[in-house]
């Protein structure tokens, strides 16, 4: 009788534990849930050329952020070097004066190509004329765009971002791989999405052509 009871004992013992223990679970996961959701909200706008830069560089792969050049238009509007860097990459900032956030990273070696449509902006001419320009000017050979040259978009609907890990609210990537002058029979991609995250091919046959690879509508930031 007495090792029945002991039994009992032991086995209310374990039960009480496992209880309390799955409470301290419960209690442990709804704070961390807390604190993880604290620190996603405190976030602050883009104010400053460092903020710029921050949020900038998230369209950079991580490894080379310290390295890569940062240019873009200042806080004033004035066009400058926001962060000088002799990397492979340079990052082009999100243009203050904008409704949402854009900012842009890709390869060195397409900067003239980069730079000649900033160029033709600032002289005015439409997307038409400037993507008409820089066709003729890549079929001459006067511009270069290195086949498989990628270009990576940081791109959202707010400019908030959160000022510990530089992430901008609600903002993904999206890659483009120049392919220029392929089409869809020289590369086998179809020339429309067919779905979310699939790779296609944009303004086949010109110069401009490129490989879309969009993020997945749910994917987080």
């Amino acid at each position: 009788m007495k090792n029945l009871f002991a039994a009992l004992l032991c086995s209310a013992l374990v039960l009480s534990c496992n209880s309390s223990d799955k409470s301290k679970d419960k209690i442990t996961e709804s704070t961390e849930s807390k604190t993880t959701a604290k620190a996603e909200k405190q976030l602050k706008p883009v104010e400053t050329d460092q903020d710029l830069i921050n949020t900038a560089l998230m369209a950079t792969p991580a490894e080379s952020r310290a390295t890569s050049k940062v240019i873009g238009y200042n806080m004033n509007g004035e066009f400058v070097t926001l962060k000088e860097g002799d990397g492979a990459y340079i990052v082009l900032a999100d243009d203050p004066r904008k409704d949402g956030f854009n900012a842009a990273c890709y390869h060195k070696s397409l900067e003239p190509f980069m730079a000649r449509g900033r160029a033709l902006r600032a002289e005015g001419k439409s997307a038409e004329e400037i993507f008409a320009i820089r066709e003729a000017e890549v079929k001459s050979g006067t511009i270069k765009i290195t086949p498989g040259s990628a270009l990576h978009i940081y791109y959202g609907p707010n400019s908030m971002y959160n000022e510990e890990t530089s992430k901008v609210e609600g903002a993904k990537l999206r890659y483009v791989i120049y392919t220029p002058f392929a089409t869809s029979a020289s590369i086998g991609l179809p020339e429309t999405p067919t779905a979310p995250n699939h790779p296609w091919i944009m303004n086949p046959g010109t110069h401009r052509a490129h490989i879309m690879i969009s993020p997945l509508v749910n994917e987080e930031n």
